[in-house]
């Protein structure tokens, strides 16, 4: 990876210091150092950077601080609790955009699993996305952490990269062909079976649900079915799916300019579970992978889905359209329906589906449903320990009445203004049989603003977390 360097006597040190070790550290330094970090005000805070100079005027060595040493969460238990949310990886992420060009090396004997981190997030921290505004990279490079794992951080940082650049690509260059190209790429470096399903062959396929959100784009932006298979036939079977809105006008419940404008996220899912089968694909884990991406527009035409229409889904049931701007479950609910029919050992989904989970959890906490305890609890201790949170909220099916329809089996939106991030998963569960574990993860795919290691736009979450699941499982 161009983030990273091989050995050199020109590196310069980067010295990791805890806030409570800072003054036993200075004690130990010469005269110059100590006066030059006072009167920087370097005080190890969590991210900090102090760069000392030599007596030649050059860059000597690199402080980062690491903040109040606490303890390390583990599992959920030890978040509530109030265990650290952060650790390494974004520590060493906002390096590569504030050193100089050249080489460094961390100056400190970590653990394994803490230079991998390290090492992951100078990795995140390097990326850059320009396909429209050239930005040189950054010209900072870091000496391969002695027992980092390069394989899986090459892995991790590149599904972190895919993602990046997928979501932050507007839709005029993101539609439902550009993100089956894309997957077409990563068959081919993979060795994956692709198949794409097309326009009206989706009815003929029985995809109805699909073809109703998508039919009222362009002829050349047609709603589609990816489906991604991969791995030996008797592997047991991972299924990912994700949601792939590669815009969202919300339809004839047509949204406000400002609900808008970042649509052509709405396929975030789909670019993470894309991603995701890509990181188990060159991991070479023991699965029958299937990866299923429905990629729509959901347009304004005289042909689009209208409220109180009702439609016709895979498995037989019908929906009524309360909402036209509900449209990811509505494609959601085809593919799981294709899905389970094959009974994947475990199966999750990835979508950015609802508004309400994000006022209830926030930008930085993706809503985890899952319907399996021992699964749920496998992927909160995963999302602790990768640093990739994940928030679980429960499938209460005593809100299920408020998708009751009185003219189809079920409505797609709630009667009432509450649980909207509930009941949107319950509306998936219904398509989900009780023996098939499942997980659900409701999220945003973007950052609003920079932090060390998260530039502005498109980002993948929850996606390490799976990962490691995966990897314990079947690795």
């Amino acid at each position: 990876m161009s983030a990273f360097t091989a050995k050199s006597a020109k590196a310069v040190p980067i010295t990791p210091v805890a806030a409570e070790a800072l003054k036993a550290w200075l004690a130990k330094q010469p005269a110059r150092l100590k006066a030059w970090v006072a009167a920087g005000g370097f005080d190890a805070s969590a991210g900090s950077v102090s760069l000392i100079t030599g007596a030649d005027g050059g860059l000597e060595r690199v402080l980062l601080g690491l903040g109040k040493t606490t303890r390390a969460a583990k599992t959920m238990n030890d978040l509530v609790g109030g265990a650290a949310a952060e650790g390494a990886l974004w520590r060493y992420a906002g390096l590569p955009a504030r050193l100089p060009a050249g080489s460094y090396v961390i100056d400190a004997k970590l653990p394994a699993a803490e230079a991998t981190m390290a090492a992951l997030g100078w990795a995140l921290g390097s990326y850059r996305y320009n396909r429209y505004k050239p930005a040189k990279p950054y010209g900072a490079k870091l000496v391969w952490p002695d027992k980092a794992d390069r394989a899986y951080i090459e892995r991790a940082a590149g599904a972190h990269a895919l993602v990046r650049d997928l979501v932050t690509t507007p839709a005029s260059d993101m539609g439902p062909e550009d993100l089956a190209a894309a997957a077409r790429v990563v068959a081919k470096e993979t060795g994956a079976k692709i198949r794409i399903v097309v326009g009206n062959d989706l009815l003929k396929q029985n995809y109805p649900a699909i073809h109703a959100v998508g039919r009222a784009s362009a002829s050349d932006r047609a709603p589609r079915l990816i489906d991604l298979t991969w791995g030996k036939p008797s592997a047991p079977k991972v299924t990912l799916i994700g949601k792939g809105v590669c815009f969202d006008t919300g339809g004839l419940d047509l949204k406000p300019s400002s609900g808008m404008q970042l649509m052509k996220k709405d396929m975030a899912g789909a670019a993470q579970a894309l991603a995701l089968g890509r990181m188990i694909m060159q991991a070479k884990l023991n699965v029958r992978l299937r990866v299923l991406l429905p990629a729509v527009e959901n347009s304004v035409a005289g042909n689009a889905m209208r409220p109180l229409d009702v439609l016709h889904t895979r498995k037989g049931i019908t929906v009524e359209v309360g909402n036209t701007d509900a449209e990811g479950r509505l494609i959601l609910c085809d593919a799981i329906a294709d899905a389970v029919a094959e009974k994947p050992e475990v199966m999750f989904d990835f979508a950015t589906l609802t508004g309400a989970a994000r006022v209830a959890l926030g930008p930085e906490l993706p809503a985890l449903f899952c319907n399996d305890g021992a699964l749920l609890g496998e992927l909160m201790s995963a999302a602790a320990v990768q640093e990739d949170p994940l928030w679980p909220l429960p499938l209460w099916q005593g809100y299920r009445p408020l998708l009751a329809s009185k003219v189809a089996d079920i409505n797609n939106i709630s009667s009432g203004p509450f649980a909207g991030a509930i009941t949107a998963a319950l509306f998936l569960q219904e398509f989900v049989p009780s023996d098939i574990p499942w997980a659900h993860l409701d999220f945003i795919g973007w950052n609003g603003s920079s932090k060390p290691g998260r530039p502005e736009g498109g980002e993948a979450q929850g996606l390490r977390a799976v990962f490691a699941l995966l990897e314990k499982r079947y690795g």
